[in-house]
């Protein structure tokens, strides 16, 4: 083989090897936004869609059982609550429910809370209006708060194979400590 042609071979297959590192890492920055992206559009993991009105009711649609659930890290030394009745919820109608926390340590804490629905197949038609996850939530001594949730159950629910058959989803909250040092410290 000609000298000549194996250098441009090297040189090409160099270069190709370069470009396949600087891609992989620059998709290794860029997958954290693309999955968080991917999961609101589709809904995946249970990650409940976001909307700015409930479109009303349509008439006739078989209710959906929506239970409530709420967790507290171990860090964060708060009671925090779920609305203890279950409801029955029609489609395409909003809904406003609360939760409750309170302090019950002796000094202000702060916190913030994700959330998701079970099962995971109901985050596409899960719509959020409004909630208080994801906004740092700072209680004094002993106070308590009532946090309000609006939502409701996209009517297209049952047009799509995948949630047709869903009878009962569960909004679950998580509450945890926000850690003022090491916030600051990435400011």
């Amino acid at each position: 083989m000609n000298s000549n042609f194996l250098k441009t071979k090297n040189k090409f297959n160099l270069i190709y090897l370069f470009s396949l590192v600087i891609a992989m890492f620059v998709l290794s920055f860029a997958s954290v936004p693309l999955y968080d992206l991917f999961c609101r559009v589709t809904g995946y993991a249970g990650t409940v869609q976001r909307a700015n009105i409930a479109p009303g009711s349509i008439g006739n649609l078989p209710k959906i059982q929506i239970r409530f659930d709420a967790n507290v890290s171990k860090d964060l030394d708060w009671e925090f609550l779920a609305p203890s009745e279950e409801i029955l919820l029609e489609p395409g109608v909003q809904k406003i429910i609360y939760y409750k926390a309170k302090n019950l340590s002796k000094k202000t804490l702060i916190g913030t809370a994700s959330y998701n629905v079970s099962p995971p197949k109901a985050g596409s038609i899960f719509m959020k209006i409004d909630c208080f996850c994801f906004v740092e939530q700072a209680l004094k001594p002993g106070e308590e708060m009532k946090m309000p949730v609006a939502f409701y159950i996209d009517p297209k629910i049952y047009n799509d194979k995948n949630t047709k058959n869903l009878k009962e989803i569960t909004l679950s909250y998580t509450f945890f400590k926000v850690n003022l040092n090491s916030r600051d410290k990435n400011v």
